[in-house]
């Protein structure tokens, strides 16, 4: 390179730097987005609400007049994003930074809980696992599976018929089944699965795990380099145990479905149409790691993400048992389109508006995830003029924004029909309702498959029963008394109700269901 040219490229770099230099200077001098006075060290530690945090952060997005706000705990630097336009700015439209996830040394290291994409952090890895799922999940692939969740919702209606003393176990068992079946292709039990218990030991741990500060290893990661037989190394070896059911989980069934591939007994399922890809040798992606991560991703869902099912079922009940007019004018719309003598499909789907728009007020009137799951932020950001510091925690509202009276008016009443029809008013609440399942490329993978599994259930259910409160054996009403313990999500305990068949018709179709299963 001649001289002049080394000049001119040692001009562009420095000029570079210094536009680079000169923006990080600028934005250090900006100051953090409102919050709440902070307390030195612990930051805003005593301020954190013990119920319903939602509410009381859009109550200080009033007071501060913000949509976003900055809490500090000790440290960790905290940022809300009360407003569907705040969130969709930085999760969605800068997602290239919004991405990052928490990372647990004890969780995600030790206990080996690496392989699952939910809990990984962005990146490369991440991306692969992440299309595979999208390969099979997105809107028209997912529809592959619904003969696996039809069977499961038949399979509900004989369980309700003969036993409604545990809804919420029958609801699970419906969710565990639909997921074991599409990942692997396997069979459930009736009672005490060996595969649901599988899963249920693996996940467990993760509750425990997952209280802030329960393992100092979180707090000083160097301490996972501990030889687990020095005293005070005790959460080595309690991980090394975690880390044995985690495998479990994910190798059991996986190698099931492997060797009922390989005798030609394998009923289609995620995991034989990604295996067979292998063979076809185009797409990298596909290799048996990758296969068996995600499919263990999936698997762990009978337990954490068929919560998500569970909830919208049991939210739809208490619902119908809020409102009987609800559940009545579903009930006429099932009757007007499916044939007597028959149970709906899917094939009914587009003819039941009403019945759609019912579940998409229902995601919305009782959000499952008030604040969904939190995100973090890869590097050092700004936003109208606040500075966002890296590594920061980013939580959505989402409770505020399915609440939110200039899109949803008169956001306490339930109103099907804000989703049916047409029009601009229609198609805002149709695209807000989609912060229900997350943001940018950490949006639920799983929704179409969810959305559809309730649809389904929920059709099977009202085309034959009458979902009527409890009474005792005086014949007096028990009131559904409905609590929800604090977690992620709202998920409210086991509550009673009636599912009383129609009529004897439709008994004795529920009845000839059990021929067909």
């Amino acid at each position: 390179m001649t001289e002049p040219g080394v000049l001119m490229l040692i001009l562009f770099f420095s000029a570079v730097l210094y536009v680079v230099f000169k923006r990080r200077i600028a934005r250090s001098s900006l100051s953090l987005p409102p919050g709440p006075k902070k307390l030195p060290l612990i930051g805003n530690l005593f301020d954190l609400p013990t119920t319903s945090p939602w509410e009381a952060y859009h109550e200080w997005s009033k007071m501060f007049n913000t949509d976003i706000i900055h809490l500090s705990v000790a440290g960790t630097s905290i940022i809300v994003l009360d407003t569907y336009d705040a969130a969709t700015e930085l999760l969605e439209k800068r997602s290239s930074i919004y991405s990052g996830r928490v990372q647990l040394p004890m969780l995600n290291d030790l206990m080996g809980w690496n392989f699952d994409f939910a809990f990984m952090d962005y990146g490369d890895v991440w991306r692969d696992h992440r299309r595979l799922m999208n390969d099979f999940f997105n809107p028209s692939a997912s529809k592959q599976f619904r003969a696996q969740e039809l069977k499961a919702a038949r399979r509900l209606l004989v369980r309700l018929l003969n036993n409604t003393d545990d809804i919420t176990w029958n609801l699970r068992q419906m969710a565990g089944e639909i997921i074991i079946s599409v990942a692997y292709g396997l069979q459930t039990k009736p009672k005490d699965d060996p595969y649901i218990r599988i899963a249920e030991q693996g996940v467990h741990p993760i509750l425990e795990v997952s209280v802030p500060g329960a393992y100092l290893v979180d707090t000083i990661p160097l301490l996972k380099y501990v030889p687990s037989w020095l005293p005070g190394a005790g959460f080595k070896r309690q991980a090394q145990k975690w880390k044995e059911l985690a495998q479990k989980m994910v190798n059991v069934p996986y190698e099931t479905m492997k060797s009922n591939m390989e005798k030609g007994i394998a009923n289609p399922c995620f995991v034989l149409s990604c295996l067979q890809k292998i063979t076809e040798g185009e797409d990298p992606i596909y290799n048996e790691y990758n296969i068996k991560c995600v499919a263990g991703t999936l698997f762990q869902g009978i337990v954490a993400g068929s919560d998500t099912t569970v909830s919208l079922m049991s939210w739809s009940i208490i619902t119908f048992l809020e409102l009987p007019e609800i559940m009545v004018k579903v009930q006429q719309e099932i009757d007007s389109v499916v044939q007597l003598g028959h149970l709906p499909d899917f094939n009914d789907e587009n003819s039941m508006p009403y019945l759609t728009a019912v579940i998409k007020e229902i995601l919305r009137w009782k959000v499952v995830g008030p604040l969904g799951l939190p995100h973090q932020l890869q590097a050092e950001d700004e936003y109208r003029g606040y500075r966002i510091p890296v590594g920061s925690l980013v939580v959505a509202n989402v409770w505020h924004m399915l609440q939110d009276e200039t899109v949803y008016p008169e956001p306490s009443k339930f109103i099907p029909e804000r989703f049916m029809g047409k029009g601009s008013d229609v198609e805002a609440a149709e695209h807000q309702l989609n912060v229900f399942w997350g943001f940018g490329r950490r949006i639920c993978p799983g929704r179409h498959l969810a959305f559809s599994s309730v649809w389904i259930a929920l059709v099977s259910i009202l085309s034959v029963f009458d979902i009527v409160k409890a009474k005792d054996e005086n014949g007096n009403v028990i009131e559904p008394v409905i609590e929800c313990p604090p977690s992620l999500l709202l998920s409210p305990l086991p509550f009673k109700c009636e599912f009383r068949p129609c009529s004897k018709e439709a008994e004795a179709m529920i009845r000839s269901v059990i021929d067909d299963l």
